[in-house]
């Protein structure tokens, strides 16, 4: 089984490693930032999310714990289980991600399926507004698709006994057909309704795939996308996948959407897109009860507030776990102060 992405302490030697190595990345990124542009810079941050030399490398510093606890509640489900008590105390609800993906073991799949297990019966004991969000990778799907679907099904079962849902986050692109197929055969062979599914707005098939899940009623967290596309699949600008984001929010709000029990889902940070969506939810009389924004945990805390404030629904992605570097690398990447912020405190140790 993988070691998970705890911080050791380092040893002289390793930290005098450490630093030139810091030194270096980091001034190579801000170079190509520099020349290229921030384009550069995050496919830079998401291959080191996925590069395993460099999860190990950044784990071992304790820093880097101390900056990514800004984005994650904690590494056990305790710390996970008081973040949301807090945040419902400030009427906001919450969706929990066990942290862990693309498994390579059929144990680290079960034990994925335990700890989620465990954690829909806290939420249930503890009465909390809270959800569950998944990864397929995390639940065997490079291993075995089959074995990925039982995980799944065995999670969304016991959600649905207790009342609760469960949101099957989507991945890079080659395992789009595939979470798709597994959302269909629970929802209309398994016949269980208490799930929903992610879309990605830098995705060029993403509006046809939004048309039939509107057909379909269902549940979609609407987000811009961070994983490394190619452009053959992907809108390389920024300007086209915030202009698709738009679109496809548009559809999801449409009456059509309301009529097939369309109930959207829009994850984003981006103040002007949430500003458009709330235009265009009063220029249409949408109901505040009708959608959502979501938003991560530790970032833009002052617009979830106010969002609140003024009569939204707002649902907080509150991750916890140990193996919290893909995804706390994954959030450098999708905003250049996220990375500037750890820089400042990785210099300032």
């Amino acid at each position: 089984m993988r070691l998970m992405d705890k911080p050791v302490p380092p040893t002289p030697t390793r930290a005098r490693s450490a630093v030139f190595v810091t030194f270096f990345a980091l001034t190579l990124s801000i170079v190509l930032a520099w020349r290229y542009g921030s384009v550069w810079l995050r496919r830079i941050l998401v291959y080191l999310s996925q590069a395993a030399w460099a999860r190990r490398l950044v784990s071992s510093w304790g820093i880097a714990w101390r900056v990514a606890s800004r984005f994650v509640a904690g590494v056990d489900r305790e710390a996970a289980i008081s973040a949301t008590r807090d945040l419902n105390a400030r009427g906001i609800l919450v969706t929990l991600d066990y942290l862990g993906e693309s498994c390579t073991h059929e144990g680290e799949a079960l034990q994925a399926r335990e700890e989620i297990l465990r954690l829909l019966g806290d939420i249930d004991a503890n009465q909390l507004r809270a959800n569950v969000s998944l990864k397929p990778t995390q639940l065997g799907l490079k291993i075995d698709r089959d074995l990925a679907l039982a995980n799944i099904c065995a999670l969304v079962e016991r959600a649905k006994t207790v009342g609760n849902f469960v949101r099957i986050d989507m991945e890079d692109s080659p395992t789009v057909d595939t979470t798709l197929g597994i959302y269909r055969q629970l929802r209309h062979e398994a016949g269980l309704d208490n799930v929903g599914v992610v879309i990605q707005a830098y995705l060029y098939r993403s509006e046809a795939d939004i048309e039939q899940l509107i057909e379909e009623g269902v549940r979609v967290r609407l987000c811009k996308g961070a994983y490394a596309e190619p452009a053959e699949v992907a809108f390389p600008r920024k300007a086209d996948v915030d202009a698709n984001y738009l679109n496809l929010a548009r559809l999801l709000l449409s009456r059509h959407a309301a009529e097939k029990g369309v109930y959207p889902a829009f994850a984003t940070h981006d103040a002007t897109i949430i500003e458009d969506i709330k235009a265009y939810t009063r220029s249409h009389n949408i109901p505040a009860d009708a959608y959502e924004f979501q938003m991560l945990h530790g970032i833009r805390r002052d617009l979830q507030e106010q969002l609140v404030d003024e009569g939204h629904r707002v649902r907080v992605y509150v991750p916890y776990g140990t193996a919290w570097y893909p995804y706390f690398v994954r959030r450098l990447a999708e905003r250049p102060a996220n990375l500037w912020f750890f820089v400042s405190n990785y210099f300032r140790s």
